[in-house]
């Protein structure tokens, strides 16, 4: 009977500590066509991929995948404080 209890009292934890815990954000790739939105807290927007540095997007903010892909980038429009095209790496947005 006290074993019952304790056992109880384990799985009420483990469920309230499930139940309270936030969901991690999830990043997703790009879709060709789509205005994303950042979901990393900055992202990079280069001339190329592995390129120069051209500007900084930040969370929230949005681009416009146009493609192509290349090497794990993805070529678009990147609005915010660039308005300019460019390529950022693929796999951060939400």
């Amino acid at each position: 009977m006290v074993r019952t209890r304790v056992m109880a009292g384990v799985l009420t934890g483990i469920v309230a500590a499930t139940i309270a815990a936030p969901a991690p954000a999830q990043a997703a790739n790009g879709t060709i066509g789509q205005r994303e939105t950042v979901c990393a807290s900055d992202l990079f927007v280069r001339t190329q991929p592995n390129g120069a540095w051209m500007g900084t997007l930040y969370q929230g903010q949005t681009f416009l995948v146009e493609g192509p892909r290349s090497g794990g980038y993805v070529y678009g429009f990147a609005y915010g404080y660039i308005n300019r095209r460019g390529w950022v790496q693929d796999g951060w947005f939400c």
